[in-house]
């Protein structure tokens, strides 16, 4: 069963079984069979979502379920190794896909349960052709060290391993001499391989890999053709090299499908291998995949089960998937792919965030009952964010009362490791690194055109319209939430970015010049009240709240009670940290005067403004405070200002006969929202979740 993961049942469950004991016919963590819900033609498993929904971690789970029990590889296709070639190794002879499929091919050659060995030697072949093209002037000890490393994908690690270790010694001399010799390099280095195969092994399955490749395009049946074929292809670059790399792919699964043919090797190996593929939106990964789906489209069958996480929706590089929520495959996925598409090859499943519940199990802290839904709704269920801040708790118990303190806490995820805010180690993996200064600034903005406002005011003169614009794409393609009303749609990402914003500046000089920037741009507009809320949001950031109070209150008996209603939420979703002065502006110290606003205690050091209802003034002063505070997702939800909350919306609803249902429910809804971790909801709409929907 799955030992570290919540929320995945769908994909690691025993009884009933999840979707990759179906597809592996393997339990997890146990060397025991389970009946293939694909016996012929099986899916790609790719599990999509955005940055933190722990794409990473079911990978990485995965690898531990089955490792020992059946072969496995796991490639993150964003290390580094596959964004260029050693430094010693020229460009044309390297690619990610061809170091992927070595990668792979090592960490699958382990030996498991009750089976030694698989051997590569098509896989093998290819490699050791596609890697004499860059030898041209290499000194010996570069060739053998390349060369060594391709052949050990060929030791079987039998009671011939001796032999085989000679064999691979013999095989590098052989090429090294002819590389190195007056003859054709690429040649003789491939002939000198062939031969050695040919010598080395008398078995009939590795004859027949030495013979694969004179099916190669234009071989007329020479294998030694072939592969001399399928270097200058991949040297050429461009599509030719797209075409010899969909060759190394297919020779890499043939020796897979080969290894797992005949009575013996059946009765050995339980399940199929596993081929664990992260961030598959990069480096190799497109190519990879695309290789495999249409190999598979044209009928060239294959028993290798894939699972890769990719970072967005897929609609660009899988266009034709067929998609499921994480829910729907957790008995059956009900997956059949197109015969004329071959993108519908792959299984896209979609990863959702935890749900309170979840969070409860994650987050275990008695001392503050209140902790686990207050993180599940800073969060939004993100796993990265609630594991980070259930370690932030456990690391710092004294801090458990907020979540502002424990975002800045400093946390040591390794015993080895430097320690770091919570914040910071949380931005550098959900945001773009490349473009987190940028971000920093945009996050407080609520569309295009207030972006272009603090872009020209406070970024590079190099940073235009078409940046803002192109920037807001990449996060919607890495799967950030479109929502109108934010320039940042994800609520925990733009709560993250916005603290970092406050703290970059020791005087939180930043943070108030991105807000005046802001009111600025939005004071040219006064006569739109839609927009003039905008700018009362950003004023009320500085802790500015009299205009608020008054548009309020004014607002009262014009706008229609939805309306009203919206407007307060809006406005009072501006956000709060802790650096406030005794008027609750933002500068320096500590402290949150909200509560005593909200409950009344200031009002008798209050003036009212002449001719206004004081009454009224002072009510909505404090339903502004309190709705600010209970809103605020870094601030546990104090019960006395949600019972504020609920009387005072309650003496509105009698001051307006028209739209007392809406207050009155508002009385009822917002205040129970805010007690169980849920931000105030359209009274009308018992699963709204405003921050997420973008009511502005």
């Amino acid at each position: 069963m799955h030992r570290r993961l919540h929320g995945r049942g769908a994909l690691f469950d025993v009884e009933p079984a999840g979707l990759v004991p179906r597809i592996v016919g393997l339990r997890p963590y146990q060397h025991r069979a389970h009946p293939l819900e694909h016996p012929g033609e099986l899916p790609f498993v790719v599990l999509t979502g955005a940055r933190g929904l722990g794409k990473s971690a079911v990978l990485g789970e995965l690898r531990e379920a089955y490792k020992g029990h059946t072969p496995v590889a796991l490639v993150d296709c964003a290390e580094a190794q596959f964004a260029g070639p050693p430094a010693e190794r020229p460009a044309e002879s390297w690619s990610p896909v061809a170091q992927a499929l070595l990668v792979v091919a090592e960490q699958l050659a382990e030996p498991v349960t009750g089976a030694g060995r698989i051997t590569f030697p098509r896989l093998m072949s290819g490699l050791v052709a596609v890697a004499a093209g860059g030898w041209g002037d290499a000194d010996s000890e570069r060739i053998r060290r390349e060369v060594e490393r391709i052949l050990l994908l060929n030791e079987s690690g039998s009671w011939i391993s001796g032999f085989a270790g000679r064999w691979a010694g013999k095989v590098t001399a052989k090429v090294v001499a002819a590389a190195t010799g007056t003859g054709p390099l690429v040649s003789g280095a491939i002939e000198a391989t062939l031969e050695s195969i040919a010598e080395g092994f008398a078995s009939r399955r590795h004859q027949k890999a030495s013979v694969w490749y004179r099916t190669y395009p234009n071989a007329g049946g020479h294998a030694q053709r072939g592969l001399i074929l399928l270097s200058g292809h991949f040297r050429a670059g461009g599509t030719s090299r797209e075409h010899a790399e969909r060759y190394l792919v297919r020779a890499f699964l043939a020796d897979l499908t080969e290894a797992y043919a005949g009575v013996l090797p059946r009765m050995q190996r339980l399940g199929r291998p596993l081929v664990l593929v992260d961030n598959v939106q990069t480096g190799p990964g497109p190519g990879l995949v695309e290789a495999v789906l249409r190999d598979r489209a044209d009928g060239v069958a294959d028993q290798v089960a894939f699972v890769a996480g990719l970072r967005g929706d897929g609609r660009e590089l899988l266009r034709g998937g067929v998609r499921r929520e994480l829910a729907e495959v957790a008995r059956r996925s009900e997956w059949t792919p197109d015969s004329a598409v071959p993108s519908s090859r792959a299984l896209l499943v979609a990863l959702r965030p935890l749900s309170p519940d979840d969070t409860l199990h994650l987050v275990a802290t008695p001392a503050t009952p209140q902790l686990p839904h207050a993180v599940h709704r800073l969060t939004g269920g993100n796993p990265l964010g609630i594991a980070l801040l259930a370690e932030a708790a456990a690391q710092h118990p004294d801090r458990t009362g907020s979540l502002g303190e424990l975002l800045t806490a400093d946390v040591r995820l390794a015993e080895d490791g430097p320690a770091a805010p919570v914040y910071v180690q949380l931005l550098d993996r959900l945001v773009p690194k490349d473009r987190l200064d940028e971000l920093t600034i945009l996050a407080a903005a609520h569309d295009h055109d207030s972006a272009c406002a603090l872009a020209a005011a406070l970024l590079p003169e190099d940073f235009g319209p078409t940046d803002v614009r192109a920037l807001q794409s990449r996060l919607v393609r890495e799967g950030l939430p479109v929502v109108p009303g934010q320039f940042v749609g994800d609520p925990f990402v733009r709560t993250l970015l916005l603290l970092r914003l406050h703290l970059r500046d020791a005087d939180h000089g930043g943070w108030r010049t991105v807000h005046e920037t802001l009111i600025a741009h939005y004071a040219e507009h006064l006569g739109t009240d839609r927009l003039a809320r905008f700018r009362l949001h950003h004023e009320l950031a500085l802790g500015h709240t009299e205009s608020a109070v008054a548009h309020l209150r004014d607002g009262f008996a014009l706008l229609d009670a939805r309306s009203w209603l919206d407007t307060l939420r809006f406005i009072a979703s501006a956000p709060y940290f802790h650096a406030h002065d005794a008027e609750g502006r933002d500068f320096t110290g500590h402290g949150d005067r909200r509560a005593a606003v909200a409950l009344g205690r200031t009002d008798a050091q209050q003036r009212v403004p002449d001719g206004v209802d004081a009454v009224l003034q002072l009510r909505v002063r404090r339903l502004l405070h309190a709705v600010w505070q209970l809103a605020d997702p870094l601030v546990l939800p104090d019960p006395r200002v949600a019972d504020r909350l609920r009387f005072e919306l309650e003496q509105l609803s009698n001051l307006r006969p028209a739209g007392n249902a809406l207050l009155w429910r508002a009385s009822r809804d917002w205040p129970a929202a805010a007690l169980a971790g849920r931000p105030p909801a359209d009274p009308d709409d018992d699963e709204g979740d405003d921050e997420r929907s973008g009511v502005a």
